[in-house]
């Protein structure tokens, strides 16, 4: 069985809406698991330029799997101990919460496992 890695990665630009609800970072495309294939996300790592909290959010489908918050002008690195099987046909895509009209940029990068 052979592994295919793949990333959700970059520095995106946001625009706070409250940390209850989630915005599309541009630029950022999504991952959809391809048919016959199955995904497991396996790490994530990001950057927060703000003087605030933000939250980035992994959705598989729209709806939440995971939660990253990131402190003030921080980093993080979680290596994910629980891995999950994402079936095809599944899309992924990272998202973030940041206070209502805080402006700064993330840099994300998601590392994915294709099997």
């Amino acid at each position: 069985m052979s592994s295919t890695p793949r990333f959700l990665q970059g520095a995106h630009p946001f625009t706070g809406a409250g940390l209850e609800k989630l915005v599309v970072l541009e630029g950022l495309p999504s991952y959809s698991v391809p048919d016959g294939a199955r995904a497991q996300a396996v790490y994530f790592r990001g950057g927060n330029s703000t003087d605030e909290l933000v939250v980035v959010a992994l959705l598989r489908d729209g709806v939440t799997m995971r939660l990253f918050p990131i402190g003030a002008k921080g980093s993080v690195h979680v290596p994910l101990r629980i891995v999950e099987d994402v079936e095809a046909p599944s899309t992924l895509e990272l998202r973030v919460a940041a206070p209502e009209g805080l402006t700064g940029t993330v840099v994300l990068d998601l590392g994915l496992v294709e099997v």
